[in-house]
C-alpha cells in the first residue's frame, strides 16, 4: 500500500486501548507491545506479500525473515508464529505451496521460533507471510522515536534490493546478483539485534517498503529532532546504481519520494540516482540502529566481525532544523 494511504484510512477512528498497552496504533511503530507483567511484555506483528523471487522455497524464507524482523527491531526475541496463506489452488500445483511453507519453516527453525498454526484462503494471487509474537522486558522496548541528539545511525544491510528485483523481473539481472540479493533478503536480523543489546542503543527500526528515507522520516516526525544522512557512507549494492541509471526504479520508490520529499534536503552533490536508492523500497532490509556516538564505531566493528560486513555509520541525530532530513556527501 502506498505510504500515507493507511494513515488516511485510520484517521478519525477511535482505537480500543488498555493501560498495559505500551506501543499501539497511535505511534505507528514497527510492532505492537503489550505488558504482561513487570518483567514481561509481548511484541505482536504481522506481514505478508506476493512473491518477489521466482523460487518458491526462497520466497518462503524471505517472507518469514521479513515478518520476524519487526520483533528484532523492537529489541525483542520472536517466540511463536502463525502462517498467513493465500493460494490459487486451481492455477498452481500444491507442491509450490509446500516449497513456500518449507522455506518459512526452515527460517523459523533458524530463528528458534515455534509455528503454532495459521490461516489459509483460496485467492487469485499468491501471498505468504507470518503473524509473529515475541518477548521483551517492558523497560527495554526500542521504538522509532526515542532517538537522542548526538546519536549515530548505523545500517546493517545494503540498500538497492527493490531496484535489483525490478531488474530481475525484467530479465536483466545476472545470476550472481540475483543470488546475492536473494540471500540478503533471507538473512535474519537476529544477529544484529543480539549484538546491539550490548550497546547504548536508544532507537531502532528496520528498513522495508518505505525505503531508508521513508523510515528515517518516521523516526523524526514528532521527535523534535533532525537527522543528517551521509550518502557516501550509506551501503548499497553497486548493481542498483547501474540498473537505476537504466531507469529500472520501482514505482514504490517514486511513491516514497512523493510522500516524504518535502522533509528532505539533498546536497547538490547527491545525484538523482543516489536519491532513488535512498527512497528504494526494501524487502527484509537491515536494521537502522540509533546508538550513542561514543559506541558507534565499536558497534559497527562487532557487526562486521559477526558477518554483517555491510554495516556502516550513515548519519547522526541533530537538533536543528527540527523534523527534517539533510542528505550530504562528506
Amino acid at each position: 500500500m502506498p505510504p500515507g494511504d493507511l494513515d488516511r484510512a485510520l484517521c478519525g477512528l477511535e482505537f480500543p486501548t488498555d493501560e498495559n498497552l505500551i506501543v499501539g496504533l497511535e505511534s505507528a511503530d514497527d510492532a505492537g507491545v503489550y505488558k504482561i507483567s513487570d518483567d514481561l511484555a509481548i511484541i505482536q506483528t504481522v506481514d505478508f506479500f506476493t512473491p518477489i523471487v521466482d523460487d518458491p522455497y526462497w520466497f518462503g524464507q524471505i517472507a518469514a525473515a521479513n515478518a520476524l524482523s519487526d520483533v528484532y527491531a523492537m529489541g525483542g526475541v520472536p517466540k511463536t508464529a502463525m502462517n498467513i496463506i493465500a493460494f490459487p489452488i486451481k492455477e498452481m500445483d500444491i507442491s509450490i505451496l509446500r516449497q513456500i511453507l518449507q522455506g518459512g519453516i526452515d527460517k523459523m527453525k533458524e530463528a528458534d521460533v515455534v509455528l503454532v498454526g495459521g490461516h489459509s484462503i483460496e485467492d487469485s494471487e499468491l501471498k505468504y507471510g507470518l503473524s509473529v509474537t515475541g518477548f521483551i522486558h517492558p523497560q527495554k522496548v526500542l521504538t522509532k522515536k526515542t532517538l537522542k541528539a548526538g546519536d549515530r545511525l548505523i545500517l546493517t544491510k545494503p540498500l538497492g534490493t527493490g531496484i535489483i528485483n525490478t531488474a530481475i523481473k525484467g530479465g536483466l539481472a545476472s545470476d550472481e546478483i540475483t543470488d546475492t540479493v536473494t540471500k540478503l533478503m533471507a538473512t535474519l536480523n537476529r544477529g544484529a539485534a543480539e549484538i546491539m543489546k550490548d550497546f547504548p542503543v536508544h532507537a531502532c527500526t528496520d528498513i522495508t517498503g518505505f525505503g531508508l528515507l521513508g523510515h528515517v522520516a518516521e523516526m523524526v516526525v514528532g521527535s523534535g529532532l533532525a537527522v543528517n544522512i551521509q550518502a557516501d557512507t550509506t551501503p548499497f549494492l553497486y548493481e542498483a546504481r547501474e540498473y537505476a541509471n537504466m531507469g529500472l526504479v520501482p514505482a514504490g520508490a517514486y511513491n516514497n519520494r512523493s510522500f516524504r520529499e518535502h522533509m528532505v534536503d539533498f546536497s547538490p552533490s547527491v545525484d538523482t540516482v543516489m536519491q532513488d536508492i535512498l527512497f528504494d523500497p526494501q524487502t527484509s532490509g537491515g536494521l537502522l540502529i540509533c546508538v550513542e556516538a561514543d559506541s558507534a564505531e565499536a558497534l559497527v566493528d562487532r557487526l562486521r566481525k559477526s558477518g554483517l560486513t555491510y554495516s556502516a555509520i550513515i548519519g547522526e541525530v541533530i537538533s536543528e532544523p527540527k523534523e527534517r532530513i539533510t542528505v550530504i556527501n562528506v
